[in-house]
């Protein structure tokens, strides 16, 4: 009887300007996989990095036959560039994980243990919010409260980009080619068996964070406007209330010629302002909402390719 085949596992690894921090990464995973009875690649990701990453990289797929390096054209962004390692993945199983360190690679054995229990999905959820400031705190939780909300998929707050996924649950992911990308939120779309594993979010081994204010802000809009119609809604909802209003100030006015005290009449331009200019700010309001769908459609019915590779 041939032996029992090794179970390949593709560890995807996005970086961007992580210079310095490549090597001492790549050793500490090596320290935690090594030993386990898998058979490990790895897939790093260079998002248009304007250091010197792109050398490090290099030498690091010299020293490690099992490191592929794929090099985009540009930034493309921290979704983008998971999404390219998704692509190029051939592994049984998926595990991706930041290069910063603050995903600890120590998880990875129980990850692949879950999924050899026949989870489709670990997600790995940050159990505590000490390392972040309070803004960031605050603003993160009110973002996954208003997303579950409003959209008909539950995303766990704390939820990271660091998971594993067993093949069915990539190739899902792969057929779904949208332009705007929340993979948080698509992988609880899937529906597929998910364990969900907490861990405490560590310093990074260098460098500083690159996930500006704006590029929070834009991932946020990514996932509001990718999985809910809820804003459109608002809108409707709106002016379903102002043509209550301007049914009732009808009533109240006829009322006035009822009585036959239309004497009493005021000439109303101040209230008459006041309307007007509610109703000019939500249909400002609605056509933008609108005018954001419009954009997003555009941008996808364009198939531009969420990536392009470089090299690799």
């Amino acid at each position: 009887m041939s032996p029992k085949r090794k179970l390949t596992i593709a560890l995807v690894i996005p970086v961007f300007n992580e210079a310095g921090v490549i090597a001492q990464m790549h050793t500490r995973i090596r320290a935690n996989i090594d030993s386990l009875p898998y058979a490990f690649t790895f897939i790093y990701v260079d998002d248009g990095s304007s250091d010197s990453t792109a050398d490090e990289l290099t030498a690091l797929a010299k020293s490690d036959h099992r490191v592929t390096v794929l090099a985009l054209s540009r930034n493309f962004g921290h979704q983008a560039a998971l999404t390219a390692g998704l692509d190029a993945s051939r592994g049984d199983v998926v595990v991706s994980l930041d290069a910063d360190g603050q995903h600890p690679p120590e998880m990875i054995g129980q990850m692949l243990d879950l999924i050899a229990q026949g989870y489709d999905i670990v997600q790995a959820q940050r159990a505590d919010d000490a390392q972040l400031g309070s803004f960031k705190k605050w603003t993160s939780g009110l973002f996954y409260r208003l997303l579950n909300i409003i959209s008909g998929t539950r995303v766990l707050p704390g939820a990271a980009d660091f998971r594993a996924l067993s093949r069915r649950a990539v190739d899902a992911l792969k057929s779904m080619p949208e332009y705007h990308r929340f993979l948080r939120g698509m992988v609880s779309w899937i529906g597929f068996k998910t364990a969900i594993l907490p861990y405490h979010q560590q310093a990074r081994v260098g460098g500083a964070s690159k996930y500006s204010l704006g590029k929070m802000f834009r991932l946020a809009m990514d996932a509001i406007f990718s999985f809910s119609l809820a804003p459109l809604y608002i809108g409707l909802s709106m002016g379903g209330v102002l043509l209550f209003l301007a049914l009732a100030e009808m009533v109240y006015v006829l009322s006035f010629w009822v009585t036959g005290r239309t004497s009493n009449l005021a000439p109303g331009w101040s209230s008459l302002m006041f309307v007007i200019l509610i109703v000019s700010g939500m249909l400002m309001v609605l056509l933008g909402f609108i005018g954001v769908y419009v954009g997003y459609i555009f941008q996808e019915v364009k198939r531009r390719p969420v990536y392009i590779v470089k090299q690799g």
